[in-house]
């Protein structure tokens, strides 16, 4: 048996002890700050992904051995800590998708600078003129 103090009091562990390595987290590459704001913001967007993956994983693996953990002993604080976890996870996802949905309406809007500028505006006409297209742009709308 590999277990020491199922084997010092005598007695049969239930399941055998299984040594797993822990998983390591995918860690997003640090670039240095010679990048532009939007290059920076893309580079920060993706470092936040990866760091949510991670933890929704991380989660999910924490739920999985929470939950048989709460069945073999069938305690309320083990239920209430498998619940906990549920909602941490559901949040992280929506918080993900959250993300991403931004992240798509940020890359579809037309940045400021391509947007054209009107600094002064002038009309050459008579008072008459201008009140009569004043009042064909407003019954337009």
């Amino acid at each position: 048996m590999k277990d020491e103090i199922s084997n010092s009091l005598g007695l049969k562990p239930l399941v055998d002890v299984l040594e797993v390595p822990p998983k390591t987290p995918k860690k997003a590459p640090l670039i240095h700050d010679t990048l532009s704001v939007e290059n920076k913001l893309d580079r920060d967007y993706e470092y936040a992904r990866t760091n949510f993956y991670n933890v929704i994983e991380a989660g999910t693996e924490a739920l999985e051995e929470m939950l048989q953990v709460a069945k073999s002993s069938e305690h309320p604080r083990a239920y209430e800590v498998v619940a906990t976890i549920m909602k941490t996870l559901v949040d992280s996802n929506k918080e993900l998708v959250s993300m991403s949905s931004k992240k798509v309406k940020e890359d579809e809007m037309v940045p400021e600078s391509n947007k054209p500028v009107t600094n002064n505006n002038l009309f050459v006409g008579s008072t008459a003129e201008l009140q009569q297209l004043l009042k064909d742009m407003r019954s337009n709308d």
